[in-house]
């Protein structure tokens, strides 16, 4: 049976694809997707969303605004990696699909307590103010989830500092409020992420698909090589945010380790890090893990076959 998920995202380029990855495997069935600020303003995003979903054909799934700034912190974006629109590159079209009346945590909550416990994973691509909202607004759907599997964090190395990586820094309360909540948490982190690199093969076989919503790809990879070039010096852009769709479709595409993980809220050089406890061998009942070591040609044979399966949507 396929995996339910609720995609909460914040689109962005590297969110893009990963929306895409869950509408076309088989593996996945989406249940939702919620949009959260983070790479530029909740309006922004929830427009991008909604763009992707018209790209990718993406009907019956409910798509709902989320929390429009960070718990208790000033919004901030990252318009120099996705732009000003937070999907630079591509010419969006106009959505046609209208958004879920409720608030995204709302929207959560409701999701969660009608289904089957343990029937429904979260996977937060952006920052975790949605599903912190969520947990608080109704503590009983926190036994009732499968797993969160989450885009954020890593365990050697960050991106917006030294130390953190973006979607943990933008609400660290909020971090680590979804860390410590006793659900089990995976962390698809830099670690991983960093090695999804959309190399020319990679983008050459997304371009042998054919279809427009591969064109959209090849589209948002050629603005995000640059803003990547150009912000942190990478040759070509790592994908992460797919990574942890990819992870729910097939976790032995990496490295997965039990440790105890915190997440940094008060440090002046350190606020954000996820501080990942790798010293030996977790207790029984961590109920944390991070991976490692990602395979990426397959994670990639994954989203190329999600885009063969898409196939040419109408407009």
């Amino acid at each position: 049976m396929p995996t339910k998920i609720i995609l909460d995202c914040d689109p962005g380029h590297d969110d893009a694809v990963a929306m895409l990855l869950a509408w076309g495997s088989p593996e996945i069935e989406l249940v939702g997707v919620t949009t959260v600020v983070g790479n530029q303003t909740l309006d922004k995003v929830t427009r991008n969303a909604l763009a992707v979903a018209r790209v990718a054909g993406i009907v019956g799934v409910p798509f709902a605004a989320g929390s429009a700034r960070p718990l208790v912190r000033e919004i901030e974006t990252a318009g120099e990696i996705h732009g000003e629109s937070g999907m630079d590159g591509p010419v969006l079209p106009e959505p046609t699909l209208q958004l879920d009346p409720r608030p995204a945590a709302q929207f959560i909550v409701e999701t969660i307590m009608a289904a089957e416990p343990g029937s429904i994973t979260l996977v937060p691509t952006g920052g975790l103010t949605n599903i912190a909202l969520a947990a608080r607004l109704e503590p009983r759907i926190i036994p009732r989830v499968k797993e969160v599997v989450l885009m954020g964090g890593g365990a050697r190395e960050g991106n917006w500092s030294a130390v953190a990586e973006f979607n943990i820094v933008i609400d660290p309360e909020a971090a680590a409020i979804v860390f410590g909540a006793g659900w089990p948490v995976t962390m698809v982190g830099l670690d991983v992420t960093h090695q999804a690199i959309a190399t020319p093969e990679v983008r050459a076989a997304i371009a042998r698909v054919g279809t427009g919503p591969a064109v959209f790809v090849g589209e948002l990879m050629e603005f995000f090589e640059t803003a990547y070039r150009d912000a942190q010096g990478f040759d070509h852009p790592p994908v992460h945010d797919p990574v942890a769709v990819a992870y729910v479709i097939d976790p032995s595409l990496v490295r997965t380790v039990a440790a105890p993980i915190a997440i940094e809220t008060r440090g002046e050089h350190t606020l954000g890090m996820t501080v990942v406890d790798l010293r030996g061998p977790a207790p029984a009942d961590c109920m944390t893990r991070v991976t490692f070591d990602l395979d990426a040609e397959r994670f990639w044979a994954l989203v190329v076959d999600a885009l063969e399966r898409i196939g040419e949507p109408e407009l």
